[in-house]
C-alpha cells in the first residue's frame, strides 16, 4: 500500500501537522525524513523494518555501507538516515558543553555518544574549572588499562596547559561490568599521588557501561 492510499489521519504528516511531532512513533518520524519508499514497500513500512531489526541506537551508529545493504535504503536514504542521527549528537555534545559536573551521573550523562568505539577501553580525563564544569577533555590511551602504561605526564599534561582546577578520569568497559580491576584501582592511586603534587585534585574515576557507571569517590575509594 502507497502513502497516498492510506487515510489521511494515519498519514505521518498529515498528523504531525495536527498533533505535533511527539505523537508520532519513531518508525513515522523516521518516514518523514526520508519521504518515499521504494517500489514494493512504502517508506513506513521500510521504516518499520529498519527500526525492528536494528533498533534506534544501533541505527544510529551504523556506517554508511551498513545502512545501504537494508532493503529499500540506498545511497541518498543512507545518508539523510547518518545525517540526522550526526545532528542529534552534536545539539547533545553543545547542551553538554561546559557542563557543571556534581556527580557521578553527570559524568555518565556527559560521556554519553562520545566514545568513538565502545569495543575497546577508553580513558579519558575530564578538566574542570573552579566552578566544577568541564572546560576540555581527552583521550589519553586506548586498550585495556595497565599502571606500566599510563603515565602520570600524559594525564596531567593538558590540565597543566589548561589551567584546570581538578580531573576526572573516566574510561569505559566494553563487557559492561563496571566493578574496577585491580589495574583500575593502581591507576588511580597512581594518578590521585600525582595530582596532589601537582595540586589538580583527582575528583573521582568513573567507569562506565552501557547502562551503569561505578564512582570511585562514591565508594569511597579516593582515600
Amino acid at each position: 500500500m502507497r502513502i497516498h492510499d492510506l487515510d489521511p489521519e494515519n498519514r505521518p504528516r498529515e498528523r504531525l501537522l495536527l498533533y505535533g511531532a511527539s505523537s508520532l512513533s519513531p518508525a513515522e518520524l523516521l518516514a518523514i525524513i526520508l519521504r518515499s519508499g521504494s517500489k514494493n514497500l512504502n517508506i513506513i513500512d521500510t521504516c518499520h523494518e529498519i527500526i525492528a531489526a536494528y533498533g534506534l541506537e544501533r541505527l544510529a551508529d551504523l556506517p554508511l555501507s551498513e545502512l545501504q545493504k537494508i532493503r529499500g535504503i540506498g545511497p541518498a536514504k543512507a545518508m539523510q538516515i547518518s545525517a540526522i542521527f550526526e545532528l542529534n549528537k552534536r545539539i547533545h555534545f553543545r547542551k553538554n558543553n561546559n557542563r557543571k559536573i556534581l556527580s557521578a551521573r553527570d559524568v555518565s550523562e556527559y560521556m554519553a555518544g562520545r566514545i568513538p568505539d565502545e569495543t575497546k577501553e577508553h580513558l579519558f580525563v575530564l578538566h574542570l574549572n573552579t566552578k566544577n564544569r568541564v572546560i576540555r577533555h581527552d583521550i589519553v590511551s586506548v586498550g585495556t588499562l595497565n599502571a606500566s602504561l599510563i603515565h602520570p605526564r600524559e594525564v596531567f599534561k593538558s590540565a597543566i596547559r589548561e589551567s584546570a582546577h581538578a580531573i576526572i578520569l573516566v574510561h569505559n568497559h566494553p563487557s559492561g561490568d563496571v566493578e574496577p580491576s585491580n589495574a583500575d584501582r593502581q591507576v588511580t592511586e597512581i594518578l590521585k599521588k600525582a595530582g596532589g603534587i601537582l595540586q589538580i585534585e583527582l575528583l573521582d574515576h568513573v567507569i562506565v557501561g552501557k547502562e551503569n557507571w561505578f564512582s570511585f569517590r562514591e565508594h569511597s575509594l579516593l582515600g
